[in-house]
């Protein structure tokens, strides 16, 4: 999946431990120490020569630290240019060694979605960490799941889509609930609207969560515009601030929450050879080979770069839809890399592979490659 270039392997046996040690650079690298049986022992490290001495050189005096030389046959690792890069190398390698405990060896957080469950009659929306193979919509991923929720709540103040969790039986005993008094609910509950009625809603709510908004924003500002044409300022007035504040929600999204099917995009790293940038395309929720794009200076003619990042795009190969939970694991390997305050790089976003922004593309590029040589 993510695995395209093979390993720098060093074996030896106990004889040869610390040739082996003293042969690896001290550079940011996942790696992997293979014993005599069993299962590998797998991390990554900013300095991997002092990493494996830690591990591997000898001990005059017991430790209650991890002490692998006396089983050690094998050593396996691959420089990294990036924190994203060592993320996505770590996730491999841990889902092809570790496939049943993986999730646990990462410490991987699962992200936050507002998710519109679309299977149901009356649908409504909920904040989920996992992503569902059902009739749904699911919107994100958010830094957390505080910063989904206050979303969810705000947009849902512009609509009126039920907000209870039950699963509705209507009728007109039914109590009904205080969304309902406040007129922020069409009160299916209540069979004061039909089935199709309240679909027309949620289809509304799909349609803003599917444009980001858009639809929500335009509809807003046609409405202030046709009061004031109507000389109806006090209206006016009070839809500009209904626009204002529908702006603000949209606000606590974020810059990476949208239709997951819609989610795409490529992050610009450092990569490890310092004249080159790595390139990760995430397509279709799950990412891709890593590409190392090369910015030497060619004689002759050189390609330009925007034509070059079009050849690259266009080789990439289709390939089956990622499993579901694949998707979501690479989807908060994403958010993870994106919200961190380490974030190394650039994240340039678009619909889909035809709608790349090659422009916005090639500056990320540059930026990344002007802080590399600055550092």
């Amino acid at each position: 999946m993510i695995l395209s270039t093979p390993p720098v392997t060093h074996e030896f046996d106990e004889t040869q431990v610390d040739s082996a040690v003293a042969a690896c650079p001290n550079v940011p690298a996942v790696f992997l120490v293979w014993p005599r049986e069993g299962s590998p022992y797998l991390a990554r490290t900013t300095l991997l020569h002092r990493r494996l001495m830690r591990l591997l050189a000898p001990r005059g005096h017991a430790s209650r630290l991890l002490y692998l030389r006396p089983v050690a046959r094998r050593i396996e690792y691959w420089i990294c240019g990036s924190r994203l890069e060592s993320s996505l190398l770590l996730y491999s390698l841990a889902r092809r060694y570790f496939p049943q405990d993986y999730a646990r060896i990462l410490k991987l957080r699962q992200s936050s979605y507002v998710k519109l469950i679309l299977s149901n009659p009356f649908p409504r929306t909920q904040v989920t960490t996992r992503l569902s193979g059902a009739d749904s919509l699911h919107y994100g991923p958010f830094s957390s799941r505080a910063a989904a929720e206050n979303f969810e709540n705000g947009f849902l103040d512009f609509f009126q889509l039920r907000r209870c969790q039950e699963d509705l039986q209507p009728s007109s005993d039914h109590p009904g609930c205080v969304y309902g008094e406040m007129n922020k609910c069409l009160r299916p509950c209540q069979r004061i609207v039909s089935v199709e009625e309240y679909a027309s809603e949620a289809g509304r709510v799909a349609g803003f969560l599917r444009s980001d908004g858009v639809t929500l924003l335009d509809s807003l500002r046609a409405a202030r515009d046709r009061w004031s044409e109507e000389l109806e300022f006090e209206e006016a007035a009070r839809m500009h601030k209904r626009l204002e504040k529908a702006a603000a929600i949209l606000q606590l999204r974020g810059e990476l929450a949208t239709d997951i099917q819609r989610l795409c995009g490529v992050a610009v790293t450092p990569a490890a050879d310092g004249d080159a940038v790595g390139l990760w395309f995430l397509l279709d929720g799950a990412w891709r080979h890593g590409h190392s794009l090369s910015l030497r200076v060619e004689e002759g003619r050189p390609i330009p770069l925007d034509r070059r990042l079009k050849e690259l795009a266009a080789a990439i190969p289709p390939v089956p839809r990622a499993p579901l939970r694949e998707r979501q694991d690479h989807l908060s390997l994403l958010a993870a890399w994106f919200y961190s305050s380490w974030r190394d790089g650039e994240w340039v976003p678009f619909s889909e592979p035809a709608a790349i922004p090659y422009r916005k593309l090639v500056n990320a590029i540059h930026r990344v490659a002007r802080s590399r040589s600055t550092t």
